[in-house]
């Protein structure tokens, strides 16, 4: 460990990226979350915790040392946060600064679990108040979502996006309105900025039962204001918090008025003026698909990018090899005993076959037949997928993590050849001993239901063979490919189980990110021009336990969660890098059977976009600077909230699908008209916006041509349609 720590770190002094370098490095972390786990270690754990800090500081790096979630962390290293919120956690010493090193955005999510979804409103919540009451730094896990290419996923059983509900998702897109909104957010607290960097600490006001301000002031502890003076000095921010989870809170602050949502926090960078609450989103919500979009010679305007358009599949014409259910190879070994599955593989494969032979006497069956009995695998743990097969056919499978094995079997007479398929899905990667968590059985296993009794399986001799023979081959790659004997496959031919699919395809015509969809395959891996894009598998999530989101109230990863009764994943990113513009190879290997004819290439893009702006929203916190600040006053000379409307890059809104000025009902792609309505909404917004990248318009009456109904605020929503901007007939404004 210390010769990988130290490598690195003289890297990055010889690449001259640390901060006293001029580079943008300001800090380093040694451990990851070990106070979690350092109790299991006793008093090793607390000397592991001593050593590695000390190696650390040793280097000489010349920027501060972090560990999260180390609550022991030694004197020169700073203890950090990690968590959903962290706005009430306090160093080990006040000497050192309030870091939040994993703010949780999301969370991750298991193959056949629900998706879980953080909302923006209680992430922006958690945000503003961990630096109302303190904190210095907070970094985001995760700002950028991923995709576990290959292997590399870990849980075991988290499936292979690592989007994470992130504000930038695996494909490099803006999830909206988390992005939008956090932007927001961070603007407004750029504009507290004096004030943050020049008060000690914050001066804490009760405004109420659940609600409370803390001020920062820049001459707050040096001179001893007062707080009445607070309003007619510069340098002075507040953040006014309401942390009752069901109600709104008028408060008074400074003798001004405010009205607090629940769960949120307003932002006033003069200790005045609000320019951002964290439970009034403003920004656009964008809803991303992935769907077909034919050849440039196939385009016609603008319904190619339609939901509903026709589905683009991967080829009509594939061709199949069969995955052998036997010893394929000389590298196979025979011992005595079960061997644990990771030793044997050393990750170097999913899979590991496991070979016997077991003798089935006359007498036997005739005991099954007159006692009505079946024998069976019983096995006392096991991890992650078990396929038992007999005499080369499937009998069972079991999926689960360390879980009890009793599969049924029948045999015939003399020597049957018992197989066991051992799979990981995903390796341990978190917690105490996860080098020893291993992987395939533990505990007895045995054969049961014969005349003389259990066979004690573990006493016999087995044969192992590690991975696919299609694998080994390397069968997947454009060089190696051809070694298998391809035949062409016909569609009475699927669904079939253990087999090697490939066919070509050419990359559509788009700048938008590729995704395959391969919602009729059952489970398995995938390759694009041998490039592994990851596991996949059409598991199903629960039915139950999706219910509609409300952001008050402290978040857990089951609070807001979507996707129920569907499969957990069906589109795999393919990186455009990895493509070319015609011939690409797709190989499939199919564990459970499915349909490759019916495998799409789809673009990945948000082509809806909606906006759900009112009166009583703030002015585009854009519009702000510090110097609108003076003396308690804003020179801010327009108030008018705005609504404002973007689709990605190479796309522009191509039509207006909804929009009513008034009382409009409902939520992006549900809204409705309510009782009051301006009749020019549709027409001004279609105007306004129709062929733009981007647009904007004002929230008022005067825009609207006056007041549709007095005496309620009135609010603008909108939802507008995306299309590729080389698609459409008329040019971009």
């Amino acid at each position: 460990m210390q010769r990988f720590v130290k490598k690195i770190v003289d890297l990055m002094r010889e690449e001259m990226l640390f901060s006293w370098q001029g580079g943008p490095i300001i800090m380093l972390q040694i451990e990851n979350e070990y106070g979690n786990m350092e109790s299991s270690y006793g008093q090793r754990g607390k000397d592991y915790v001593k050593w590695a800090a000390n190696m650390a500081l040793g280097l000489g790096a010349g920027v501060p040392w972090v560990m999260c979630k180390q609550t022991d962390a030694p004197e020169n290293i700073i203890d950090a946060c990690n968590g959903y919120y962290c706005d009430g956690f306090k160093p080990n010493s006040n000497n050192k600064p309030i870091l939040w090193t994993e703010n949780w955005d999301g969370w991750y999510t298991t193959w056949g679990g629900r998706l879980p979804h953080r909302p923006a409103e209680d992430l922006a919540f958690a945000v503003a108040r961990f630096y109302q009451r303190g904190g210095s730094f907070m970094n985001y896990y995760m700002y950028f979502g991923g995709t576990n290419f290959g292997r590399t996923s870990g849980g075991p059983f988290y499936v292979t996006s690592y989007d994470y509900d992130a504000p930038l998702d695996e494909y490099g897109l803006l999830s909206q309105p988390k992005w939008g909104h956090l932007k927001d957010l961070h603007a407004a607290i750029k504009l507290c900025e004096p004030a943050l960097v020049a008060a000690d600490s914050a001066q804490y006001i009760k405004l109420g039962p659940k609600q409370e301000a803390h001020v920062y002031h820049a001459n707050f502890l040096s001179e001893g204001l007062n707080l009445t003076q607070f309003g007619s000095q510069n340098g002075c921010s507040a953040f006014l918090a309401n942390i009752d989870e069901r109600n709104e809170a008028s408060v008074t602050f400074l003798g001004q008025s405010y009205t607090l949502p629940p769960w949120s926090v307003s932002i006033l960078p003069d200790c005045r003026n609000t320019v951002f609450n964290t439970a009034k989103v403003s920004a656009q919500t964008s809803i991303k698909s992935a769907v077909s979009l034919p050849h440039s010679q196939d385009v016609t305007i603008p319904q190619t990018i339609s939901a509903h358009s026709e589905v683009s599949f991967v080829s009509k014409s594939w061709m199949t090899v069969k995955e052998p259910i036997s010893l394929w190879s000389e590298n196979n070994f025979t011992i005595q005993g079960i061997l644990e599955h990771l030793n044997v593989t050393k990750d170097s494969s999913d899979y590991l076959w496991y070979l016997t032979r077991i003798y089935v006497s006359d007498d036997d069956i005739s005991f099954w037949e007159e006692n009505s009995v079946s024998p069976a695998v019983k096995i006392d743990s096991m991890r992650d997928v078990l396929r038992v097969f007999i005499n080369g056919q499937l009998t069972g499978s079991v999926i689960g993590r360390w879980v009890k094995v009793v599969q049924p079997v029948q045999f015939q007479s003399g020597y049957n050849d018992l197989m066991f398929l051992s799979q990981t899905v995903g390796l341990q990667n978190y917690g105490a001993f996860l080098e020893k968590d291993g992987a395939g059985f533990r505990g007895q296993i045995k054969l049961t239901g014969f005349k003389n009794g259990d066979i004690d399986l573990s006493k016999l001799s087995w044969t192992y063979q590690i991975g696919l023979k299609g694998e080994y081959q390397k069968i997947y790659s454009i060089e190696e490919n051809e070694k298998a004997e391809w035949t062409n496959l016909t569609p009475t031919a699927v669904p079939s189980t253990f087999t090697w699919y490939k066919a070509y395809f050419d990359a559509p015509d788009s700048a938008d990110p590729v995704a395959l969809d391969l919602g009729s395959m059952g489970k398995g891996q995938a390759w694009v021009n041998g490039e592994h894009i990851g596991r996949y598998w059409t598991r199903v999530a629960p039915k139950g336990g999706c219910r509609p989101c409300d952001y008050r109230g402290a978040y857990n990863s089951d609070k807001c969660a979507t996707n129920c009764g569907n499969p957990t994943q069906t589109w795999y990113h393919v990186p455009r890098s990895w493509l070319q513009e015609s011939n690409n190879l797709l190989v499939i290997f199919e564990e459970t059977g499915g349909n490759p004819f019916e495998i799409s290439v789809k673009l990945h893009s948000a082509g809806v976009v909606c906006a759900q702006v009112s009166e009583s929203h703030y002015p585009p916190i854009q519009k702000w600077s510090p110097s609108d600040f003076v003396d308690g006053k804003t020179s801010m000379n327009d108030m008018t909230p705005e609504m404002h409307l973007q689709c990605e890059d190479g796309h522009i809104i191509s039509s207006i699908e909804f929009a009513s000025y008034g009382s409009p009902q409902g939520s992006c792609q549900n809204f409705s008209r309510g009782r009051c309505h301006a009749p020019k909404s549709l027409s001004l917004v279609s105007e306004t916006c129709r062929g733009r990248n981007s647009c904007s318009l004002g929230i008022s009456n005067a825009v609207f041509g006056g007041d549709p109904c007095r005496g309620i605020v009135k609010t603008l929503a909108v939802q507008a349609r995306c299309s590729p901007s080389s698609n459409i007939g008329f040019a971009e404004l």
